[in-house]
């Protein structure tokens, strides 16, 4: 009986490699339509706005941080605030008293556009800690790394900030000049995955990397870490890895010498 299953499955493959059946392509991650704007558009934008604030006194932190990330829109209809020399698109909150250092806070922005083309970009934030005057007490443009997980939902460009310093009171999300002008490493592929679902991995192209500009605008995931961004952070792909030597080489530098084998 095991023998006819067999023989029936291998019918199966061949019959649909001669006929050339096409067989159910998985889902992509990457938005199916270009951006409604260039990203050059989208900085002009961006440059001809009028500011709201010029200094973190003049932003409202009446919200208070997500306990989880919350996903939020940074475009054309959001404020805008000139810090440092630079127009930029922000969010603002309040951190939560009775969270315990230290903490942190997780990040996650989604690409406009296709990963493919010239036309993709995301927001990178910056990130600023305030004390209970308004003055800034840390501050850091994020390292963006991206994770391909099962769904669109737990992919994107990840990165986090940790909260140690007992006077942090309020933190500012927005980007940078440096952040607007640089770039975020991108390679599709199916290597590093979420294990929540057991769905079908959504990107399965390897070998492919790009580097996504940043820009102005886009749409990005703000909160407190939880576990499914924790895990998506510590495996996310951040560039290239180095050539190796070989795995017979990694092997006989990991086993303990009186373990070694001869001759590797």
């Amino acid at each position: 009986m095991r023998f006819r299953l067999l023989l029936t499955f291998a019918a199966i493959l061949l019959l649909g490699a001669c006929h050339n059946v096409k067989l159910p392509s998985l889902p992509n991650i990457l938005p199916e339509s270009p951006p409604t704007k260039t990203l050059a558009d989208a900085r002009k934008e961006l440059d001809q706005a009028t500011p709201c604030c010029t200094s973190f006194a003049d932003f409202s932190f009446q919200n208070q941080l997500p306990w989880t990330p919350q996903q939020f829109v940074l475009d054309s209809g959001s404020q805008v605030a000139a810090i440092n020399g630079a127009h930029s698109y922000f969010l603002s909150f309040k951190l939560p008293a009775d969270a315990k250092l230290p903490y942190k806070i997780a990040l996650k922005s989604e690409l406009n556009g296709r990963a493919a083309g010239n036309s993709s970009y995301l927001f990178a934030p910056t990130i600023v800690q305030l004390n209970n005057a308004f003055q800034p007490i840390d501050t850091q443009d994020v390292k963006l790394c991206e994770y391909m997980g099962w769904s669109s939902s737990d992919s994107g460009a990840f990165g986090s900030v940790t909260v140690t310093d007992k006077r942090a009171r309020y933190v500012v999300v927005y980007s940078s000049g440096k952040q607007q002008t640089n770039n975020t490493y991108w390679e599709q592929s199916a290597s590093t995955f979420s294990t929540t679902n057991t769905a079908t991995p959504a990107a399965v192209t390897v070998g492919v990397s790009y580097k996504i500009q940043h820009g102005p605008d886009g749409t990005i995931w703000v909160g407190m870490m939880d576990k499914t961004y924790a895990e998506a952070v510590n495996k996310a792909v951040c560039g290239k890895a180095p050539q190796g030597d070989g795995v017979l080489h990694t092997l006989r530098n990991d086993i303990p010498v009186h373990l070694s084998w001869s001759g590797l």
